[in-house]
């Protein structure tokens, strides 16, 4: 699909990769841009073609009311999320399913409400913002946010394939890191938020299903079909 001309959603659109996406889609003649955010009054984007909008992934009453009352969305971009550090083996189960009910459970909510919205404008697309960590554990506090995204990522492959007879193209992207406040403080080569923008936007309008974004993600995509130990090394001991 074509960006110009289009109307499109972004959930987590008052900064980092969110606002990019917002910016890149005028630079590209959307004609409207739904931008949305637990504080939609933080978007701060200043042109008339965008509508700050109320949105929480994890209050289904939101969800609906935004599906509803954006009945034009073409083009629907998941991108909010969190990350709460959480290791898998030491803190809570709750703090952990935070991470599984934003990325996995709020993310799909947001798909299944404009569905039905894309189906009635022609098809359309939707953009679903991964991470190279859907692939691959650290040892960097990133246990609990990359089971919630190997979630998402299967969960995106579930949806394109239901989705595939209204038309609608499901793209997952990934990355490393990118330079935003939930990566403030993370000592890691970090790439422009809006590269990410621009690659997944190319890839929409290429008719792309996986956009990778940066070196990291095209090398551990590479390294999963070989042995694990490429990107684990093996026991002491092994």
């Amino acid at each position: 699909m074509d960006i110009a001309g289009s109307t499109a959603l972004v959930t987590g659109a008052n900064r980092g990769i969110g606002r990019r996406f917002v910016e890149q889609m005028l630079e590209r003649g959307a004609e409207k841009v739904y931008a949305t955010a637990r504080r939609p009054e933080s978007i701060g984007v200043l042109d008339p073609r965008v509508a700050p909008l109320y949105l929480d992934l994890l209050d289904g009453e939101s969800v609906s009311e935004a599906a509803a009352a954006a009945r034009d969305v073409m083009l629907l971009v998941n991108n909010a999320g969190i990350s709460t550090g959480a290791n898998l083996l030491t803190d809570g189960l709750d703090t952990i399913r935070q991470d599984l009910e934003t990325h996995l459970f709020g993310t799909l909510r947001v798909i299944r409400a404009f569905a039905p919205v894309l189906a009635a404008n022609g098809g359309g697309a939707i953009v679903n913002i991964l991470s190279v960590l859907s692939w691959v554990a650290t040892a960097e506090g990133s246990g609990s946010y990359s089971v919630a995204k190997a979630a998402e990522w299967n969960m995106t492959n579930g949806v394109r394939v239901e989705l595939a007879d209204q038309k609608t193209l499901v793209q997952g992207v990934h990355l490393a890191a990118a330079d935003t406040d939930m990566m403030a403080g993370r000592d890691a080569p970090k790439i422009d938020p809006v590269d990410v923008a621009r690659a997944a936007l190319d890839g929409v309008q290429a008719g792309a299903i996986e956009v990778l974004v940066d070196d990291p993600s095209r090398f551990v995509k590479s390294a999963l079909a070989g042995d694990p130990a490429q990107l684990y090394g093996r026991p002491s001991g092994g």
